[in-house]
């Protein structure tokens, strides 16, 4: 049933034809005992599980901006990668309704720091990962991929 659902959304994407808005993302990790360990976050409105992403600002690199979504959501700072893993595609439900198609572009972040109180606290749940359970916990496959081949 979810390789399914996870056909349908690449179906979907593919459908919606070029990209609309661009993204970045930041994929948070750190090492626990049983190795590396991936955080993600709910969304807002279907509670599924992702990284940190945001839209891109004006005068700032887009790892900057990874790294601010990060801090946004999910309340952890941290030592952010200039250099992407990579990209993928993902679809964002607008509020009036309908889709809208996002590049969002990855870039690692090692956790330092994880404060208690930040600006979206209260509206997302976030859980450490170990790699292999974030890789299937997240709808995107080449999101999936990257988790996957990630290594610090």
């Amino acid at each position: 049933m979810f390789r399914r659902v996870r056909l349908i959304f690449a179906r979907a994407i593919a459908a919606l034809g070029p990209v609309a808005t661009r993204q970045a993302g930041a994929l948070c990790w750190r090492h626990g005992a049983a190795g590396v360990e991936i955080l993600l976050i709910t969304t807002r409105r279907s509670g599924r599980w992702t990284p940190p992403k945001g839209g891109l600002m004006k005068g700032r690199t887009n790892a900057e901006c990874a790294a601010i979504e990060a801090w946004e959501e999910a309340g952890v700072r941290g030592e952010v990668a200039s250099a992407a893993l990579g990209a993928y595609a993902t679809l964002k439900s607008r509020k009036n309704g309908g889709w809208i198609k996002l590049s969002v572009e990855v870039y690692p972040l090692r956790v330092t720091e994880m404060e208690p109180r930040f600006p979206e606290h209260g509206e997302r749940t976030l859980r450490w990962f170990p790699r292999a359970a974030a890789a299937h916990a997240v709808r995107e496959g080449a999101l999936r991929r990257m988790i996957l081949g990630f290594t610090p």
